[in-house]
């Protein structure tokens, strides 16, 4: 009997414990076997290598903000780690990388590391006798044949001031800072100190937009404008007014290009296309921003991912010099939330990219959120194109819907962390594209976790004011050890992440991703920036890759003549090109010339698509705009490998 009583006494704690494991067991993200995912990652080899980087600046820790931000100084500083890949110095590699650095909130041109590493010193970009001040940080760094010459220009976009484009200078030998000419984008009073527009951009998108077969920009602001680094100045910033439907944000922006010049004063004019937005998308807050023509109609699409809430996927309806967009959204179908539907979401839209993840011959769509367990659980968007061909998107689109559907716990892929910027790309040539994605927010010692889910659970008419928000200060941990992940398919449709097994699992905070072949192998590399720490390079040594089709897509215009022992030209890219490749089983592969999308990560503007056990020619189909903005189309039969063409009326191998 004492038995008996004794156990009735203790089945409270028993029961109790038996829930909280269940309850353990019920919300643990699911993962593979570890067996499974070894089997898997040995498809892959990544080795890290140390990006070099310009000494002689003061390091900092955290950024000086406003004053009523002080006491969440650690949030505010928490975006601002960027990289691309591209070929800036005209040897036809993809072995050059621009990264903005917070820890000296300079944009620095550097190397890849490995082979060829000594072509020049890494510098840091300067902005000439531009204006500036000290509440300026930069955000983001975007090339491109801005002013259509040939060669690689560099767009850069700030918190606390507009962009600045740093163009090509023809007559540069060597690559450094002075081989470049700052221009302003948006005309200011000048000055030794800037006292213009103050706009807090977080993301851009480069594309021709209105079809004139020039590059246009979008540019995604974040706070309202206003001094969120002037630390002498209180007052003129705000928070977002809600958490999952917030549209108090800074405004944002189309340009639309309208002339330039080459030579020793070289110069680039953009007209800025305000009202191409509803008003209730463009103060959202962005994070994040892909173009891309998803229906081969020659006019990209736009997704917009918003902090917040509300993305948007708008659908382009643009002429020659009139750039005009209507939004699209998801279906209302029974049973699938409202969070999970385009146009309609309440997540926090981090990080966009394409890819066609079935082979149909449409894009698919995947998109990062805020995913922790016992944090904000949400889901990352694993979009599949519902359509049944190009025509019936297109028709789809102009009626308002957006037919992609999310897959994502389906797929597996549903669940990553604090997530931002993502890449999709095909590492080991299989012609399975894998998901590159960075997570991590603030890394310090003190958990903040329970606070934020306090403020998640509060009244949105509180979450505006920064002074109500739970401290979020040098020390404080929200996220901070998250790692990279790699999603690999490890059969059609399901994914697995192998980022330990391939040691890309650092617990580091993570932005953005930049790929492209730095090393002409056909292996695509991957840059990482980091926030708060150093960016790292990963040399791709995939064991057993497959075959591969590289293209490098430039204009046919011939590029501006520097002077002898001037750096080459290595030609303007098609912005927009769209290839499709159908292999021998009938499978087909999609790509494009991506001037520059996602969160704070750009892609080099080759194309590159892996082909799996195919050698043998495949059927490639060409879809371009010249630079009068005529559409073209071409059929060609390539063998795998790198291939140069130029386009004009006719595609042209050199």
């Amino acid at each position: 009997m004492a038995v008996l009583s004794w156990l009735r006494r203790q089945l409270p704690g028993v029961v109790a414990l038996v829930a909280v494991v269940g309850m353990f067991f019920a919300v643990r993200l699911p993962d593979a076997p570890a067996a499974e995912k070894s089997e898997v990652a040995q498809r892959y080899r990544f080795t890290p290598m140390n990006i070099a980087l310009p000494g002689g600046f003061r390091q900092q820790t955290i950024r000086r903000v406003n004053k009523d931000y002080k006491n969440i100084d650690a949030w505010i500083s928490s975006v601002g780690a960027g990289i691309s890949m591209n070929d800036l110095d005209g040897d036809r590699l993809a072995n050059d990388l621009c990264v903005t650095d917070p820890r000296i909130d300079q944009v620095v041109v550097t190397p890849t590391p490995g082979a060829r590493a000594d072509r020049y010193r890494p510098f840091a970009l300067s902005p000439g006798s531009l204006p500036m001040n000290p509440a300026i940080a930069p955000m983001g760094c975007s090339p491109g044949d801005f002013n259509e010459d040939g060669r690689m220009d560099l767009l850069i976009y700030y918190w606390g001031r507009t962009p600045i484009i740093q163009l090509a200078k023809p007559d540069a030998k060597q690559l450094t800072a002075a081989a470049y000419t700052p221009v302003e984008v948006v005309p200011n009073a000048g000055g030794s100190t800037y006292t213009g527009a103050e706009w807090n951009s977080n993301a851009v998108a480069v594309d021709d937009f209105d079809g004139d077969g020039h590059v246009d920009f979008y540019l995604g602001n974040y706070f309202p404008h206003g001094p969120v680094l002037d630390d002498r100045k209180s007052g003129g910033v705000a928070m977002n007014r809600s958490l999952s439907a917030a549209h108090n944000g800074g405004e944002d922006y189309f340009f639309r290009w309208t002339g330039a010049t080459s030579g020793d004063k070289p110069s680039v004019t953009f007209q800025r296309a305000d009202h191409a937005l509803p008003k209730k998308i463009s103060k959202g807050w962005v994070l994040a921003a892909g173009g891309n023509d998803v229906d081969g109609d020659g006019l990209p699409e736009l997704y917009i991912a918003q902090d917040h809430g509300t993305d948007a996927m708008l659908y382009n309806i643009s002429r020659p010099g009139k750039i005009e967009f209507q939004s699209a959204q998801g279906d209302r179908s029974s049973g699938l939330p409202k969070s999970k539907r385009i146009g309609d979401d309440s997540f926090k839209g981090m990080g966009i990219d394409f890819a066609d993840f079935d082979h149909d011959g449409l894009y698919d769509m995947f998109v990062s959120n805020i995913t922790t367990t016992f944090g904000i659980q949400e889901s990352n968007l694993h979009f599949y194109n519902t359509a049944r061909n190009q025509a019936d998107l297109r028709a789809q689109l102009g009626d308002g819907k957006a037919p992609w559907k999310d897959r994502s716990t389906e797929t597996g892929t549903a669940w990553s962390g604090w997530s931002w910027d993502a890449k999709a790309a095909d590492f080991d040539n299989s012609g399975r594209p894998a998901i590159a994605q960075t997570t991590g927010f603030v890394k310090g010692e003190v958990n903040r976790w329970p606070q934020l889910q306090e403020l998640a659970a509060s009244n949105d008419l509180a979450v505006e004011h920064p002074e109500l928000w739970p401290n979020v200060r040098a020390g404080d941990d929200i996220a901070g050890s998250q790692r990279l992940h790699f999603w690999a398919e490890k059969s059609p449709g399901e994914y697995v992440n192998v980022a330990q097994e391939l040691g890309l699992g650092i617990p580091v905070p993570t932005r953005g991703i930049a790929t492209g072949d730095a090393d002409g192998d056909g292996r695509l590399e991957m840059a990482v920036a980091r926030q708060w720490d150093e960016p790292v390079f990963y040399h791709n040594d995939s064991p057993k890759p497959g075959a591969f089709l590289g293209l490098r897509l430039t204009h046919d215009t011939e590029p501006a003549k520097g002077a002898a022992g001037t750096l080459p030209a290595p030609g303007s890219p098609v912005v927009g090109a769209q290839v499709t490749v159908t292999t021998p089983d009938g499978r087909k592969h999609v790509a494009r010339v991506d001037g520059g999308s996602g969160h704070s990560g750009k892609r080099s503007t080759d194309v590159h698509l892996g082909l799996g056990g195919f050698s043998g020619p495949v059927q490639v189909n060409l879809c371009w705009r010249d630079r009068s903005g005529r559409m073209h189309k071409q059929d060609l039969q390539l063998t795998p490998g790198w291939h140069a063409l130029k386009l004009g009326s006719q595609a042209k191998e050199e």
